[in-house]
């Protein structure tokens, strides 16, 4: 099995029950829950193939893989609750394997197309975090990838490393694979987040968000780089 078929069935798991997962917070029906799921898992992809030239119909031709998806649906709305809440403490683990694997497969897909360098960021970050903003939307949530710990920046570092060449072989994905999700799980785990400003304070922050927009003091895990309040 090649690479790239491998990275596709991680990826689909993987975001097919977090998408089903959310929808169940968000106490939806199974048809919902199905939805959501599937859009969570092809979504990225679906956008991808828009901006690269592939034609949106080829979603068809990967049969199995849908199934694959609706599968795994069926399974996390039949999980026992207690299962359901200790996958509640890696979700975010699932969320970041299906970053990665998507992340990649979409990167080789654009280079395999020969597209430039842009294409291929483009195709990286939109197949890694594509589906998870459509979901959120869906949702009724703000999208996770805009507002928490870096998220996109590591899909969009995977796809300049596949399209420089850095990582060809299958051993080579793989370990890029792999240190994509570390990655993406220490910026969970230290609350790495990119430069943001509050409009209330007028501070650019460097750090956790302000938990109060309208409290002119910073907590001291907030670094404020730039004071431009009058």
């Amino acid at each position: 099995m090649h690479i790239f078929d491998i990275l596709s069935i991680i990826g689909t798991v993987a975001f097919a029950m977090s998408g089903a997962f959310v929808a169940m917070e968000e106490e939806y029906d199974i048809l919902g829950v199905l939805v959501l799921g599937l859009v969570t898992a092809f979504g990225g992809g679906i956008i991808r193939n828009v901006l690269i030239g592939v034609p949106v119909t080829t979603l068809w031709a990967q049969g199995d893989l849908i199934l694959l998806a609706m599968l795994f649906v069926f399974v996390a709305f039949v999980l026992p609750m207690p299962w359901v809440r200790r996958w509640k403490r890696t979700e975010v683990l699932f969320d970041a394997i299906g970053l990665s694997a998507f992340a990649i497969q979409g990167a080789l897909y654009a280079t395999e197309m020969k597209h430039p360098m842009s294409a291929v960021l483009v195709a990286a970050v939109l197949t890694g975090i594509g589906g998870g903003i459509i979901r959120d939307l869906l949702a009724g949530r703000k999208p996770l990838v805009l507002r928490d710990e870096i998220y996109a920046v590591w899909a969009m570092l995977a796809g300049l490393a596949v399209g420089m060449g850095w990582f060809v072989s299958t051993v080579e994905l793989i370990l890029l694979f792999v240190a994509v999700v570390f990655f993406r799980m220490l910026s969970f785990h230290y609350k790495w987040k990119l430069p943001r400003r509050s409009l209330a304070t007028g501070h650019i922050y460097i750090g956790t968000e302000p938990t109060n927009a309208s409290d002119s003091n910073p907590k001291p895990e907030r670094a404020i780089v730039q004071d431009q309040t009058p």
